[in-house]
């Protein structure tokens, strides 16, 4: 949940412009080479990061009653019949809370509900995903794999039972933060207050460990990734980022964080959306964004003069291009096997030229393969590597709850009147 500020603005109708304008108006995919379709059917393409279940909500259909999936859609970047042109084999669904949204756990118990009555809505092509195992047996079985992903920390309203609660629901990963700042954790967009995570902040990590929810640090300001590296003793993702090298915007992941990462075993997926992507763009909006701070110190009154400033500003889109540069400066910096792709389609209002949708995933495997990748590491790029960060999770869950007890906090103690 990136380009679109949600939380800011209320973009239902600005979305159903966009998308019907530039979203369903992907060409067809005829520069990619035979080459290319063999290595992309032959990868579990894996995809960390898809926003379709806000955006449905946004659209004001929750029941599929409107909008049907099994249809090629306007509205949305994303549909069956794209999913299965895209050669998507396996999807993270965000369950997105914004970080002042009132009852947050219930909000994402609700998109969650979502995700589930969508895999039961169309049974012939997605199926619910909790393990590695799962994953496997679901792409082999010719269904899209389907997963939970919570996007915002805020959800479990600083209460350690909710990850638990959370992950008996089927949420396989958490983005610790979303653009605001917590109790517990400092989000890259905003003021940091804790220099990364606090004593409870550490205590939220070593519990997404216990239960096996993969710990997520899109979003997170760059010394609370550094400390969820120091406390993860299981790998580390960045569902949705890219290499601030490249686009020095505060969501990218800087070389520091990344030349750490292969001791944890973690992979960055990389985001498509333009202000992440562009070196210009990134470079612009952390300017405004910077300038504005200091101009409007109240917090309300910055997110206001930032969505103005975001709305107006004409963002370059970018190209294919600009994504392979992120992969490669990943694999330079920290190897081939800790790099991904993090979509954020549905979830961005601007995206690269040729990646209008999620039919588009094969000129990304085109470009990759032009460069000199192998076949056997553009595979790992469209989701091998995902897979195994997944799958290790996995064990070293099994491996603590055989040593370690749930994370509890005593309740206050209430008389009954």
């Amino acid at each position: 949940m990136n380009g679109k500020y949600r939380g800011l603005t209320n973009l239902g109708m600005v979305w159903l412009v966009v998308a019907t304008t530039s979203a369903a108006a992907a060409p067809p995919l005829t520069e990619v080479s035979e080459r290319a379709r063999r290595v992309h059917d032959s990868a579990i393409l894996f995809d960390g990061h898809n926003d379709l279940p806000w955006l449905l909500r946004d659209l004001g259909d929750v029941r599929f009653e409107k909008i049907d999936l099994s249809k090629r859609l306007e509205a949305t970047q994303t549909d069956i019949p794209r999913l299965r042109e895209g050669g998507v084999k396996a999807q993270f669904w965000s369950v997105y809370i914004p970080s002042g949204q009132p009852n947050p756990a219930r909000t994402v118990t609700d998109q969650i509900d979502l995700v589930h009555r969508m895999v039961e809505r169309y049974p012939d092509d997605f199926a619910m995903a909790y393990s590695a195992d799962d994953l496997e047996r679901i792409v082999k079985e010719g269904k899209i794999a389907s997963l939970i992903g919570i996007e915002g920390g805020v959800a479990i309203e600083n209460d350690l039972a909710e990850i638990r609660a959370f992950h008996r629901l089927g949420a396989r990963y958490m983005t610790l933060t979303h653009n605001v700042t917590l109790d517990w954790a400092d989000a890259a967009t905003d003021v940091h207050r804790h220099h990364g995570l606090t004593p409870f902040g550490e205590r939220v990590v070593r519990e997404m460990n216990r239960v096996g929810m993969l710990v997520d640090i899109s979003h997170v300001s760059t010394e609370t990734m550094a400390a969820a590296l120091r406390v993860s003793e299981a790998p580390l993702i960045a569902s949705h980022s890219g290499a601030f090298a490249i686009a020095p915007s505060p969501r990218n992941v800087p070389d520091d964080i990344l030349k750490e990462l292969p001791r944890n075993g973690g992979v960055i997926m990389v985001n498509f959306y333009s202000g992440f992507v562009v070196p210009e763009a990134a470079r612009e909006t952390a300017k405004a964004r910077q300038e504005l701070r200091e101009k409007y110190p109240d917090p309300a009154e910055f997110r206001k003069a930032m969505s103005a400033w975001t709305d107006a500003y004409k963002m370059p889109r970018g190209t294919i291009s600009d994504v392979a540069d992120h992969i490669e400066h990943i694999i330079k910096v920290a190897g081939i096997d800790h790099v991904g792709i993090g979509s954020d389609f549905d979830g961005i209002t601007s995206w690269p030229v040729g990646l209008e949708d999620v039919s588009c995933f094969p000129r990304l495997t085109e470009e990759l393969l032009k460069r000199g990748h192998s076949d056997d590491d553009v595979r790992k790029i469209l989701g091998g590597n995902a897979l195994r960060a997944f799958r290790e999770a996995g064990k070293v869950a099994l491996k603590l709850q055989q040593t370690r007890q749930p994370e509890v906090d005593q309740p206050t103690r209430s008389r009954k009147d």
